[in-house]
């Protein structure tokens, strides 16, 4: 057996910038010539040269990963060596670094669904375990993080999502294994609330692929597809009952934004195992679909052609009409590792019909021109430099004709006109002095007396102090007219909501309740009017107010007070006594009135309207002005009257 040199790993990006243009064709010549070397051994020489050395291996991760992450082709030549050894490897040793979900998603990327969903759909088949095992590493990685929404760490989600996208566009099995069970959906539809826009772009685009994924399967998964159709018709509904806005869920972007009813329909008819209930769901989420996207401008910084030299890549970019530069973006929200030079030669192959470009890349039936070109190329070398602008010399056209008119040649045109006789505006006839001095105009003075005759000196005029208009809104005019715009259904429903305000609650017991059911046939209003005419009186006190005054009473009394005086028990005189009472009670005020204690009299020692000759009661009127000094301007109020008596000075 010939013993082959080691393979060299595949540089990185930044490595690849320091590298001259020799020394890259050096070792993209040396990788060819091994690679082919490799390839050429038996399956057991290749097998035992791979066990040993793991630098084809690593050769062919590092390659995959790099491509991918780049946004250019780095080399072409090395795609179809690439391509063979990562098939040798996967079928004969199986590195358990070709088994993990990095490598199968670059590799997705990398090469075509055509080549690659083969290959894909062996290794799910021949070594489930390896590969399942890696991928619900990654769902268990971001299921917490989705179901946190704006708290979790969007970059990561993002990141790993958009690194999924290729897996899940080549491999139904993938698709199959994140859509099983409703968690990983619910953390995409709880996530897909936050307000980012490339994270929203992203979910849509995985939901998307995971849901054709499961009709591309052989067999295709029309159950699960099903069940996975009522959860977003209930994921919709439950957004539309909440306050958020209803066009703005996963749903209604995802069914407007992808063509997957279609698709989803397409697929069902073509099927025969497709049940009805399936056609059904699929039709159920039409109604969510939004109007047509209006996508808005993008600020694009032009620059001002002055005709010195070549036109340069971004005034080419610039000069792309702003609605095939939305087409393309459409399509690369979906497949975000095509380039716009090659999205730009599909929709001229489909005339702008972004939906059949997506479903031709989706079933990998492009024709074969576009099928072999490079899926990466830029949009500059898909347009052509436009032609250098014309700058030869042409003959001065002819000038434009002079319009004239009836003014011209007069004095104005040679300068020569009158000073005197030119005016801005309209020139008086007369000075003021003229005017006053001219009597033709004045009144007659006959006309002037006859007006004084006709003058009535004492005919006052009208006083409208108390006008509505004058008095500083005092005379609620609003409030007069309300009263007699709904007195018979307001008197009705005052007098209800005064009995029990219950009767207006807003739930179907209290609404099919006789209580209720008789004040709608009195009224003739429907419930939602009777209930908010409740809510409306609750939030206006001012409104309540009046119409307790206006309606609370209705004629009628139960007990009319006394208010005659009557001589307490104990002979005091107190008018707020009630001998009926049997002294428990103190006048109207009951235990602890205004009539207790104090009576009438103002001092703290005794009653100045109890029995006459009691000690206590002579006491009290004795004492009764004593201190009236401490508690008003009495004292001030007699020494100003004793200064006053003595001509107004003091001592």
């Amino acid at each position: 057996m010939v013993s082959l040199p080691p393979v060299a790993p595949f540089p990185k990006a930044s490595w690849l910038q320091h590298m001259s243009a020799t020394d890259w064709d050096a070792l993209v010549e040396a990788w060819t010539a091994l690679s082919q070397a490799y390839l050429g051994l038996s399956d057991d020489e290749f097998r035992r040269a791979t066990t040993n050395d793991e630098s084809v291996a690593n050769f062919v991760v590092t390659y995959v990963s790099e491509t991918a992450a780049s946004q250019t082709s780095t080399s072409t030549a090395l795609l179809k060596p690439g391509f063979q050894l990562t098939s040798r490897l996967l079928t004969l040793t199986r590195p358990p670094q070709l088994l993990e979900h990095h490598f199968l998603s670059g590799f997705a990327k990398v090469y075509p669904k055509k080549r690659a969903a083969p290959l894909l759909s062996q290794l799910f088949t021949n070594h489930a375990a390896a590969i399942e095992s890696s991928l619900a590493a990654l769902k268990k990685l971001l299921i917490p993080h989705l179901d946190a929404g704006i708290k979790g760490d969007l970059n990561l989600v993002e990141s790993h999502l958009i690194a999924l996208s290729p897996l899940l566009h080549a491999s139904p099995h993938a698709c199959i294994l994140f859509l099983a069970g409703s968690d990983f959906f619910d953390g995409l539809v709880t996530c897909f609330r936050v307000m980012n826009p490339p994270l929203r772009k992203v979910i849509i685009t995985t939901t998307y692929l995971c849901l054709v994924g499961l009709a591309e399967a052989e067999p295709p998964k029309w159950a699960m597809l099903s069940d996975e159709l009522f959860t977003l018709k209930t994921a919709a509904d439950a957004h539309q009952q909440g306050p958020l806005n209803v066009n703005d869920s996963l749903v209604a972007e995802l069914v407007t934004a992808t063509p997957l009813l279609r698709v989803l329909s397409r697929r069902a008819e073509v099927s025969e195992a497709a049940t009805d209930s399936l056609k059904k769901r699929i039709t159920a989420l039409e109604p969510f679909k939004k109007g047509a996207m209006v996508r808005p401008k993008r600020l694009t910084r032009r620059k001002v052609d002055k005709g010195k030299g070549n036109q340069t890549r971004e005034d080419v970019h610039v000069e792309m009409h702003i609605h095939r530069m939305s087409q393309i973006t459409q399509v690369q929200d979906l497949f975000p590792d095509l380039g716009a030079g090659f999205v730009s030669k599909c929709l001229d192959e489909y005339d702008d019909d972004i939906e059949q470009v997506v479903a031709n890349l989706l079933a990998e039936t492009l024709p074969s021109r576009l099928a072999a070109a490079h899926r990466g190329e830029p949009l500059s070398s898909h347009n052509e430099m436009p032609p250098r602008p014309d700058l030869a010399p042409r003959p001065t056209p002819p000038l434009v004709p002079t319009r004239r008119n009836v003014f011209d040649d007069d004095d104005f045109d040679h300068l020569a006109a009158d000073a005197s006789k030119i005016s801005f505006g309209k020139k008086p006839a007369k000075t003021a002095d003229e005017m006053l001095q001219d009597k033709s105009t004045a009144p007659n003075k006959a006309a002037i007396l006859s007006a004084l005759a006709n003058f009535d000196s004492d005919d006052d005029e009208r006083d409208d102090t108390y006008d509505a208009a004058d008095v500083g809104g005092t005379v609620d005019s609003a409030n007069q007219e309300a009263d007699g715009a709904n007195d018979g259904n307001e008197e009705a429903l005052f007098r209800a909501y005064h009995m029990d305000a219950r009767v207006f609650d807003r739930d179907a017991a209290t609404r099919r309740g006789a209580a209720r059911t008789k004040l709608r046939e009195e009224t003739g209003m429907t419930d939602e009017a009777m209930e908010g005419w409740a809510v409306m009186l609750t939030r206006n006190p001012q409104q309540k107010k009046r119409l307790e005054a206006k309606y609370a009473f209705s004629g009628q009394q139960a007990q009319i007070e006394r208010t005659a005086w009557r001589a307490s028990p104990a002979g005091s005189g107190a008018e707020e006594s009630d001998p009926d009472a049997g002294g428990s009670r103190s006048g109207r005020g009951g235990h602890g009135g205004r009539g207790a204690p104090r009576g009438r009299g103002r001092g703290r020692g005794g009653n100045v309207a109890g029995p006459t000759g009691e000690r206590e009661t002579e006491a009290a009127r004795k004492n009764k002005e004593a201190h009236k000094g401490s508690r008003a301007n009495h004292n001030r109020r007699d020494a100003r009257a004793k200064k006053m008596s003595r001509g107004g000075f003091p001592g």
